[in-house]
């Protein structure tokens, strides 16, 4: 080690003349670091809400059961009430994960001289802070690229993006805390008052100053202005879709290509009935619902379930990806009196829901008993006075207050309330 140090950096990279950006120092990165530091805690937090809502991959089914392994010590039951809760920090997740591209792409640039500085490691302290560097920058790609990938509906992944998203935001927040721990006083010092940027070579220049910088063209401040310009611009074409309703016409990043058209059934979907290989004979004439729970069964025609007694329920639809519908008017059975229907009365329990759809991500699904037991809770069968068309559901979904899109099943062809067999 010492004979490559005295030997000097590598031809290229490694060499400080090799970077001559007259805007790189300590001033900028500590800006975009500070506006990260900020913008990744809520993404993280708002991340682990969307996790205790959906709990997906924990079981063979989303198991709600708290303190499920290492990383599920925080799972709470996730709430009813207030509705859009799921939509609001759902959308905030999204949205800022996609407003802060432009920072983080800036951060990057702003310090990759440290990516390749000379020798690559000093002493065990400086090793871990290299390591973290390393698992800091691949989690933050690995996060951003695969959320961006997910809104965009593109579904790409060697596995669930739900638990590879999951378990990469875990790997890049530890990595982000060791940074965090070394970085932030330095970072807090260099954004107070200055006189100027310190000369190459310093300890405070930190190899981000170049001993050879060309005449610059923009000022820092101009650069910082024209990364915030570029957030802007990505939230005006971005935040429509979590907003919902006429709104999602600004949206211009969001997915298109599966227009849901106009009526009463004219709302956002993910998966149309098609997509998901839902057959004319599985929700055709001979469909039933088959209730389950206490040691009974009872089947249903749809005929039968039309002719119960129908409630009503104002509530939004909220997905993962971020979009989100304003209150939609749906009617059908509540799911307590489907429990009662098997003799459970008021006290419903948790109640396992199937889909007629064959595989894939929540074709079942489980409803906690506070989601079970909410008088909002229903099996719909009709959508703003309309039957509820195939992409929707038809002849029966779910719909939950305050639960994610993907536990709002469509195309339902059993319940089975108490613990699922």
């Amino acid at each position: 080690m010492d004979s490559a140090v005295a030997a000097g950096p590598p031809p290229g990279p490694a060499r400080p003349g090799f970077w001559r950006s007259p805007l790189r120092g300590p001033w900028l990165t500590a800006v975009f670091g500070l506006i990260l530091l900020f913008g990744v805690t809520i993404l993280f937090v708002t991340g682990l809400l969307s996790y205790a809502a959906y709990n997906p991959d924990l079981a063979a089914v989303n198991d709600q059961t708290p303190g499920k392994g290492w990383l599920g010590f925080y799972l709470f039951s996730w709430p009813t009430s207030p509705t859009w809760l799921y939509r609001v920090t759902q959308g905030v997740h999204v949205v800022l994960g996609v407003v802060l591209v432009p920072v983080l792409l800036a951060k990057l640039w702003s310090v990759i001289p440290k990516l390749f500085e000379w020798p690559p490691v000093r002493s065990p302290a400086h090793a871990v802070e290299r390591l973290s560097l390393l698992l800091l920058v691949g989690g933050a790609g690995f996060e951003f690229a695969t959320g961006i990938l997910n809104v965009q509906l593109h579904y790409i992944f060697p596995g669930s993006f739900y638990t590879l998203h999951f378990y990469g935001a875990w790997v890049f927040i530890g990595a982000f805390v060791v940074h965090v721990a070394f970085r932030l006083p330095r970072a807090l010092r260099a954004v107070g008052p200055r006189l100027g940027e310190p000369a190459p070579g310093t300890e405070q220049a930190a190899g981000l100053v170049s001993p050879d910088p060309q005449a610059p063209t923009i000022s820092r401040r101009g650069a910082l202005g024209m990364v915030g310009l570029g957030s802007f611009a990505l939230l005006v074409v971005t935040a429509g879709q979590s907003v919902g309703g006429w709104f999602r016409q600004t949206a211009l990043l969001a997915p298109h290509g599966q227009d849901p058209g106009s009526g009463p059934n004219g709302f956002q979907i993910n998966k149309t009935a098609a997509s998901v290989g839902i057959r004319a004979s599985d929700i055709g004439p001979a469909w039933r619902l088959t209730v389950r729970g206490g040691g009974r069964q009872v089947d249903l025609t749809y005929a039968q379930l039309a002719a119960m007694t129908q409630s009503e329920s104002a509530l939004p639809i909220a997905c993962v990806e971020g979009w989100s519908t304003p209150d939609q008017h749906w009617s059908g059975v509540r799911l307590t009196d489907l429990a009662a229907l098997v003799g459970l009365g008021t006290r419903t329990p948790r109640v396992l829901v199937q889909s007629v759809q064959r595989g894939g991500s929540f074709s079942s699904v489980v409803l906690g008993d506070q989601q079970a037991r909410d008088h909002r809770s229903l099996l719909a069968l009709r959508v703003n006075g309309a039957v509820l068309s195939h992409d929707h559901g038809y002849p029966a979904r779910v719909i939950v207050p305050g639960a994610p899109g993907v536990h709002n099943t469509k195309w339902v062809t059993r319940l089975t309330f108490g613990e699922p067999a």
